[in-house]
């Protein structure tokens, strides 16, 4: 699915605040002057500084303006996630926009689904499932690195309706300890998802790991309804 346009405007200005461009405080353009400059509707840039309010980098203050928070956090928020790739991702919270500095590797095989990956999509255990392994590295230092399995010829989410999120702090599978380099015993954060189509059906399940002092905060928001999702 193509970036929509609140995503990449908002991840411009999440990139100039992370690498200083705007210092704490510093007034962003009045919307008028945003939708002008980027040539798109009021409501796209309603939706882009609702994303970096959420994402903790910005505040507004009634009848003033909209204002570079005093303590700009990494914040991650789940179906901005899911509605572009990794490289987009991860570029958006880089502090500058160099786009050799994200490098996200993936590796796709068929594999018979363990009993916990088939009962979680409700397949017969050695079912063959499609098995994804995605890296994440930002400047070479992992970043992310998640498991992701769906039954055969289902291909993306186009199909869920709705996303489930379980978000802990956890001992991660010898994999991504690995990946993630934590200290034996070291807690990494996970979440692992299901993505559910009409009748309950899971169509994607995925485990996801970060180090724990990735992000300050983690913030959800599930609708996955089409028309939600493209009509901005």
């Amino acid at each position: 699915m193509s970036e929509p346009q609140y995503v990449a405007i908002a991840g411009k200005f999440a990139r100039d605040i992370r690498s200083g461009k705007l210092m704490p405080g510093t007034q962003l353009p009045s919307y008028a002057e945003l939708t002008t400059k980027h040539n798109v509707s009021a409501i796209v840039i309603r939706a882009a500084v609702d994303l970096l309010i959420s994402q903790g980098l910005v505040r507004t203050v009634p009848r003033r303006g909209t204002f570079v928070a005093d303590r700009p956090n990494l914040v991650r928020v789940s179906p901005e996630r899911q509605l572009e790739d990794p490289e987009e991702t991860f570029r958006s919270e880089s502090d500058d926009e160099s786009e050799q500095k994200v490098v996200i590797d993936r590796h796709v095989q068929e594999i018979s689904a363990s009993d916990e990956v088939a009962a979680a999509l409700g397949l017969k255990p050695g079912t063959r499932v499609t098995h994804t392994i995605t890296r994440a590295s930002e400047d070479r230092r992992p970043i992310s690195i998640s498991d992701t399995y769906q039954p055969i010829g289902v291909e993306g989410i186009s199909g869920a309706t709705f996303l489930e999120e379980t978000l802990s702090d956890s001992l991660p599978t010898a994999t991504h300890a690995e990946w993630l380099r934590a200290s034996p015993g070291g807690l990494v954060k996970s979440v692992y998802q299901r993505f559910i189509a009409p009748g309950d059906q899971v169509v994607m399940i995925s485990y996801v790991s970060y180090p724990r002092d990735r992000y300050e905060a983690f913030v959800f928001r599930m609708s996955l309804n089409p028309a939600d999702a493209t009509k901005v």
